[in-house]
């Protein structure tokens, strides 16, 4: 019998392990009545709103001292490696460890999915990437992958030295991705994450530009582990809850950890101009309160998936024609990437559930939402009850 336990508890463990999502907090803040914003969220308010783009997560869970995992952001249903898309990267603050950066700056395309995970698994997620680019049949003659891996630190609640993400994991991640809903809060990359002082984790949101903008989609995908003053809809909350850094004098709060920003629009933007939109997906980051600490690595990857402008990887053509979308009529793609950005940070706290880790030495608290609404309608910032 003793041994039918221990068997049923190690089968336990295997399943948590390889638990594609979680479930988190099923209302957003958008349940509740809090806005972000002028512009429209997509359907499903999520970066899958973008035709073709998948989403694939794994989540790791063993007890109080594994909690990490991998998400993957699959750009289109193609061959990416074949297909290559239009992309940009804007460093707000570099102390991370963003693989295939150099790359993806001199070209202006990204060749894989998009892979987040925690610090010490960057190598995982690229041996997992390469496995995944060349099982392809069509990519049978590739001897180069330039693969994309973003990270933070989730080393306060999960042994990040244990280093338990492998490049299986990441093949999961991408196998497993789909279109639809997409989990928050403890999953994926986002399980043993922290930010603005509760615990972070993955968050979603998109914006739909009216018909008379050309009717494209923007969607945002964030990995929280930052720090700040939390604000909602301009609202002080993380003040009014005691969150407060620099309280006073000499008052130096430890080091935070970093976030990841993944914005991909269907409209036809030059690579230059994907520079400029990711810049202002940072500016989301700092509505939700975030500042880029110096011990932040804080990245946004701008992608564009108009089929049009896709790169072959190989073609017989001279000179290409490429659609662009004018830079003078790029505001509401901005205003979209902002709004977005702060949304799905948000969003990412409101799904986050409290997490103990480090063998029960750390305790990452999730937000207080009941406390945060009667903050917002103190502020009168709830369009509705519900």
């Amino acid at each position: 019998m003793r041994r039918i336990v221990i068997c049923l508890e190690v089968f336990m463990v295997m399943l948590m392990a390889a638990a594609p999502e979680a479930q988190g907090q099923k209302m957003r803040p958008r349940d509740y009545g809090i806005s972000f914003g002028v512009l429209a969220p997509g359907s499903l308010n999520a970066i899958t709103d973008v035709p073709g783009v998948k989403v694939g997560q794994v989540t790791l869970r063993q007890g109080d001292t594994i909690n990490t995992g991998v998400t993957a952001i699959v750009p289109h249903e193609g061959n990416i490696f074949q297909e290559k898309v239009p992309a940009a990267i804007f460093v707000a603050n570099g102390f991370g460890k963003l693989a295939g950066v150099t790359q993806v700056r001199e070209l202006g395309t990204i060749e894989t999915p998009v892979i987040l995970t925690n610090t010490l698994s960057i190598a995982a997620g690229l041996e997992g990437l390469i496995d995944y680019t060349i099982s392809m049949p069509e990519n049978r003659g590739v001897r180069s992958v330039n693969g994309v891996v973003g990270e933070t630190n989730d080393g306060g609640l999960n042994d990040i030295r244990g280093r338990h993400v492998k490049a299986g994991h990441v093949a999961e991640a991408i196998k497993s991705a789909k279109g639809g809903s997409v989990a928050e809060g403890n999953v994926g990359a986002g399980t043993g994450t922290q930010c603005l002082g509760f615990k972070g984790g993955i968050g979603t949101a998109s914006r739909l530009l009216p018909e008379s903008s050309g009717g494209f989609t923007v969607g945002v995908l964030v990995q929280t582990n930052f720090g700040g003053m939390l604000q909602i809809d301009g609202v002080p909350v993380g003040i009014e809850l005691g969150k407060q850094r620099f309280r006073s004098e000499g008052d130096v709060p430890k080091e935070d950890g970093s976030c990841m920003i993944v914005v991909i629009t269907d409209a036809p933007l030059s690579v230059r101009d994907l520079e400029r939109l990711a810049l202002r997906a940072s500016f989301g980051m700092a509505r939700a309160g975030g500042i880029a600490t110096n011990g932040s690595g804080d990245y946004v990857i701008a992608i564009s998936t108009a089929s049009e402008n896709r790169v072959l990887h190989s073609s017989r053509q001279l000179v290409e024609d490429r659609r662009q979308f004018r830079s003078d009529r790029i505001d509401i793609l901005f205003q979209a990437a902002v709004e977005a950005t702060e949304e799905a940070i948000i969003n990412s706290l409101f799904a986050a559930e409290t997490v103990t880790g480090l063998n029960g030495r750390v305790r990452s608290q999730a937000l207080p939402v009941d406390e945060v609404l009667g903050i917002m309608r103190k502020y009168n910032r709830l369009e509705r009850e519900e």
